[in-house]
């Protein structure tokens, strides 16, 4: 993206946010977060996965099943890894509720679709919940994937990794990256890859919770002669997350402080064929999520939230978000990546200011059940925004961050969600 595309794009969001916000009345409110850990769970069956996230989510709120108004779940393959139809039923069987319960492919489209039921008054209290189990079969997952991202590569032989080879080589060639520019872009990308196992090595939730060196992503690089690595690339992921959702006078009622309101939810949609795109060094559905999302919250300066959660399927698409997002401008993320190490803090230096991105590990480290991703993206948010991250506590001026935002794709870029949350 050149800098009159950038320039354009913000007028865009300078548009856009002339618009309407998210309503006061009946502003959702996230109460409880659950989650499980992130792994291999060959023991586990599905059901007992979305259980525990459940019960952590209702235990720490002291809310029971039959309060629940409805359900919204997602999951991307249960139906062909764990033979499971008509996932309503199952979730229905689970809480013994036959409450309206809808599944959707991500955690975002089943959250976005939870706060416009609250909104507009029709349901005041929500679980919203994500689950999958793909390590159970995964050979027949890697094919799925890659078909599900993108059918043209698929047929091309592609694999899971090579879009975003292409994006890399995409990138480098938009913006003339040669030389020592060229390595230092690389350092970078292994940079971000070293932050976030270190971030994750302080989740006891994170599929991995050791640290890595920058040596640990560069040599299997060297050893397959390729731009990008077996550590620049997030796992295959089993795991469940839950949140419970309701307006702000059910909240109230709870006695629920600090509320964790979700004042915004943007989402936007892209080729599904990567190849035919118009940009391919950067992803245009997550710039229009982004305005999208900064329109209903009401907020003027994306540095009002210096704490993210992005999808890090590989280090280069946490790099890109830097851009999409409006903190770097085109070309130049991998900069302000290189010149913020070593950092203490663990956080991006941009223009002098500081970004807090994926402090619980990222999916890079934390793990990527695509199903239940975003709300580990969602669960991280809350905890940081109510002081309770532990070792991974974020602090600005002393506090706990005020606004987090979570970025969350669908295929390779092809859908796009840009939730932004803030407490009161």
């Amino acid at each position: 993206m050149g800098k009159q595309t950038f320039i354009g794009f913000w007028k865009v969001c300078i548009a856009l946010r002339k618009g309407r916000s998210r309503m006061q009345n009946n502003r959702p409110v996230i109460v409880a977060v659950g989650r499980t850990k992130f792994g291999e769970h060959y023991g586990k069956k599905p059901e007992k996965l979305i259980e525990e996230a459940w019960l952590a989510a209702s235990n720490e709120c002291n809310l029971e099943r039959k309060e629940l108004d409805t359900c919204y779940m997602s999951d991307y393959f249960l139906p062909v890894t764990n033979k499971l139809g008509l996932e309503e039923g199952f979730l229905s069987e689970l809480t013994e509720l036959h409450v309206p319960m809808e599944v959707t492919r991500s955690f975002s489209a089943a959250l976005k679709t939870a706060c416009h039921a609250i909104e507009a008054g029709v349901y005041s209290i929500a679980l919203v919940g994500g689950i999958e189990k793909m390590t159970d079969r995964w050979g027949k997952i890697r094919d799925d994937l890659m078909l599900l991202e993108d059918p043209w590569s698929y047929y091309a032989g592609g694999t899971p990794e090579a879009n975003h080879e292409l994006l890399l080589r995409a990138y480098i060639k938009k913006h003339g990256i040669v030389g020592e520019d060229l390595e230092r872009l690389y350092g970078a990308l292994a940079q971000v890859a070293v932050k976030n196992h270190a971030n994750g090595a302080k989740n006891p939730y994170a599929q991995f919770q050791r640290k890595i060196s920058l040596d640990n992503v560069l040599g299997p690089r060297r050893a397959a002669n390729r731009s990008l690595g077996l550590f620049d690339y997030a796992p295959v992921s089993d795991g469940a997350t839950a949140l419970i959702l309701t307006n702000e006078a059910v909240a109230k009622k709870m006695g629920v402080t600090p509320m964790v309101y979700v004042y915004g939810c943007g989402s936007a949609t892209d080729y599904l064929n990567y190849s035919a795109r118009e940009e391919l060094d950067h992803f245009v559905a997550a710039q229009l999520a982004m305005c999208g999302a900064l329109k209903e919250s009401g907020l003027l300066n994306v540095w009002d939230i210096p704490l993210w959660q992005v999808y890090d399927q590989s280090t280069m698409m946490e790099m890109v978000s830097l851009e999409d997002l409006g903190y770097c401008a085109a070309g130049s993320a991998w900069r302000s990546i290189a010149e913020s190490y070593p950092n203490e803090k663990g956080c991006y230096k941009v223009e002098g200011k500081e970004l807090y991105v994926n402090m619980n590990g990222g999916l890079k480290a934390d793990g990527n059940p695509l199903g239940a991703t975003g709300g580990a993206q969602i669960y991280e948010l809350f905890r940081q925004l109510t002081g309770k991250a532990d070792q991974r506590q974020v602090t600005i001026d002393g506090a706990a961050p005020k606004y987090g935002g979570a970025l969350e794709f669908e295929g390779f870029g092809t859908k796009a969600y840009v939730n932004i949350l803030g407490r009161d």
